[in-house]
């Protein structure tokens, strides 16, 4: 059975730093892209940031650039999201997501490119 188990989330005051973990079992996911999307009350699931299956590539939404780093151990099958200068408007829950492409040049960032999801973990920043 696939899984991809995230972990880290929680309260935390604004300025604060999170750092996010994305474990997969049941598959290696070391040649595939991974992703973190978020979802806040009310709103649609967005991407906040994406990874080559190599590391060599990243994407990042543009109100997280710099203040987010997405990363991977691949000996771990784990990809991480270090979140830095958290603001209230980054509350949501944030989900796991792997693509299936193998070894591919092309980084996917819409959620209908990603087959396998977490349950999602809770980020809440309070001001």
């Amino acid at each position: 059975q696939v899984q991809l188990v995230e972990s880290g989330g929680g309260l935390v005051q604004a300025g604060d730093s999170l750092r996010l973990s994305c474990a997969a079992s049941g598959r290696s996911f070391t040649n595939n892209p991974m992703a973190w999307f978020r979802q806040a009350p009310g709103k649609e699931r967005e991407v906040v940031a994406a990874v080559s299956w190599s590391g060599g590539s990243t994407y990042y939404q543009g109100s997280v650039k710099d203040r987010f780093t997405i990363s991977r151990d691949n000996a771990k099958n784990t990809v991480y999201l270090q979140m830095n200068s958290l603001k209230p408007e980054d509350t949501a829950v944030y989900y796991c997501a792997s693509n299936t492409s193998f070894r591919s040049s092309y980084l996917p960032i819409h959620r209908s490119e990603y087959t396998y999801w977490g349950q999602g973990t809770q980020v809440t920043v309070s001001s």
